[in-house]
C-alpha cells in the first residue's frame, strides 16, 4: 500500500487504506432516505446514517445528471470540467450539440488519476450516455447496465459481465437498470476488489414515485441490501446524489409548464430567440425533456438585457440571470450557457414550444428537476468523518474528498 497523495483539479486526495465506493443515487431527494428508514425497509441505511456521517450537501445547478456526475468524479464544478448539461448551442457550428462526448471535458477525473498511479478502479453506470465521460482516460473497468451484454476487454476492461452478475440486461426504463449497477458493484468487490469504485444509477423510479410511496420504498430497500453487502466486504462507502426531485404538476396532475420558446416567439417574432433545454437526452419517456433550467440565446447583449426584465415577470420563474451572473452564481462555463439563464420555481418546469414536447408517454404526474429547488442532496458515509469545518458549504462533489481524506 502506498501513502502518496494525489492532486487533481487543485485538490489533494489521500491514497485509500481500504476499498472506497462512491455511490451517486440519481434523483435521490433526501426525503427518500428518510421515508425508507422511517418505514423500516432500509435497516443498513438507518445504521449508516446513525453511526457514520449523515450530512446534506448542495449539488451543481443545473441540477441535472451529467453536470453533477462529472462534478463528483472531478471534484470540481462545471466551470472547471466544462459539462453543464446534455445540450448547448454551439454558435460557431450554428447548431445544438449534445455534450456526452469526452472531447467536451476540460478536466481530468480523480478516477483516472488514481488509476494512473496504480490503483484498481471500476466504474458502473446505469445509462451508457455517461460511460465514456466517467471513464475518460481511465485505465480499469468501466461499463453500463444498459449495454452490459456488449462489453469487451478492449473497450470496458472486462468481459462476460452477464455471467458475473447473473442478471439479464434490464430495460432502460426500469428499477432493474439501477439494481444491475449495485449487483455489479458487489460482484466486482467480491471478485476484483477494486481500490476505488464509482456507481451511478438512473432516476427512473424517482421520476415516477414520490418519497414514501411503495415503489420508492421498494427501490431503497433493494439498494439497502447491496450497500450492506459492500459494507460487509470492508468498503468505505459515501453516498450522494446528482440532484433531488420534485412534483412539477398542479392539483389535477397536469404539468406546470412555461413554454418559453412560444412566449418569446409571441413577444418578439419567430427565430429571434433560441431556447435550449439542457435536460434533453435520448431518454425522455419519464420527463418529456421538461426541467426547471433553461438557457436563452439572444441576438446581442442589449437585447438580452431587455428580455431578462420581461421574462422575470412570467409567472413561475424563480431566477432570470445574464450569462455573467449565472456563470458566477452557479460556477458554470460562460461559453456554454447562452445569453440568459432561467430557473423556474419548485413546482414548475420550462419547455420550448408545446408542439415539440410529446408528453403522451408520461404514465404518472410529472416529477422532474433542474432548478435550485432540487439542489439539496444527501451526503452520507458508513464511517464517521473528521476534519470537516462546520462552516463549510458541503457539495456533492466533496464525496471523494470525504471518502479519501476524512473517513479513513
Amino acid at each position: 500500500m502506498t501513502t502518496e497523495t494525489i492532486e487533481v483539479n487543485a485538490r489533494n486526495y489521500r491514497w485509500m487504506s481500504r476499498p472506497v465506493v462512491v455511490v451517486c443515487v440519481d434523483g435521490c431527494e433526501p426525503a427518500y432516505l428518510d421515508a425508507a428508514v422511517a418505514a423500516g425497509v432500509a435497516p443498513y441505511l438507518a445504521r449508516m446514517m446513525k453511526t457514520g456521517a449523515n450530512l446534506l450537501a448542495d449539488c451543481v445547478v443545473p441540477s441535472f445528471t451529467n453536470p453533477n456526475n462529472l462534478s463528483i468524479v472531478t471534484g470540481a464544478p462545471p466551470a472547471v470540467h466544462g459539462i453543464c448539461g446534455n445540450y448547448f448551442f454551439d454558435r460557431e457550428l450554428g447548431e445544438e450539440v449534445m455534450m456526452n462526448d469526452p472531447k467536451y471535458l476540460r478536466a481530468g477525473t480523480v478516477l483516472a488519476a488514481f488509476a494512473d498511479a496504480g490503483a484498481k478502479v471500476a466504474v458502473v453506470t446505469a445509462k451508457d450516455k455517461l460511460r465514456k465521460l466517467l471513464g475518460n482516460h481511465m485505465k480499469g473497468i468501466c461499463f453500463s447496465s444498459e449495454k452490459a451484454d456488449q462489453v469487451t476487454m478492449a473497450e470496458n476492461g472486462i468481459d462476460n459481465v452477464l455471467d458475473l452478475v447473473r442478471m439479464p440486461v434490464p430495460s432502460v426504463y426500469s428499477a432493474e437498470l439501477s439494481e444491475f449497477v449495485f449487483a455489479s458493484g458487489v460482484k466486482l468487490m467480491e471478485t476484483r476488489r477494486p481500490d476505488l469504485m464509482y456507481l451511478s444509477t438512473t432516476d427512473y423510479v424517482q421520476h415516477k414515485a414520490a418519497p414514501g410511496s411503495a415503489a420508492a420504498n421498494a427501490f431503497y430497500a433493494m439498494m439497502d441490501r447491496y450497500l450492506a453487502q459492500l459494507d460487509e466486504l470492508g468498503a468505505t462507502i459515501v453516498l450522494t446524489a446528482d440532484h433531488g426531485m420534485n412534483d412539477k404538476h398542479d392539483s389535477e396532475g397536469k404539468p406546470n409548464v412555461i413554454y418559453l420558446q412560444d412566449v418569446l416567439d409571441g413577444w418578439y417574432g419567430v427565430d429571434k430567440a433560441r431556447v435550449i433545454l439542457p435536460i434533453t437526452d435520448p431518454y425522455v419517456v419519464h420527463h418529456g425533456a421538461l426541467g426547471s433550467f433553461a438557457t436563452v440565446y439572444a441576438p446581442d447583449e442589449a437585447t438580452a438585457a431587455q428580455w431578462i426584465l420581461r421574462i422575470k415577470e412570467v409567472q413561475g420563474m424563480e431566477s432570470v440571470l445574464s450569462r455573467a451572473e449565472a456563470a458566477k452564481r452557479f460556477e458554470l462555463p460562460p461559453d456554454r450557457i447562452g445569453d440568459i439563464v432561467v430557473v423556474s420555481e419548485r413546482n414548475t418546469v420550462i419547455g420550448t414550444s408545446a408542439s415539440r414536447h410529446d408528453l403522451s408517454a408520461l404514465e404518472v404526474p410529472l416529477r422532474s428537476h433542474g432548478g435550485v429547488s432540487e439542489q439539496r442532496v444527501p451526503l452520507i458515509c458508513n464511517r464517521p468523518v473528521n476534519g470537516i469545518a462546520s462552516s463549510r458549504r458541503l457539495r456533492n462533489f466533496d464525496a471523494l474528498d470525504l471518502a479519501l481524506n476524512h473517513a479513513q
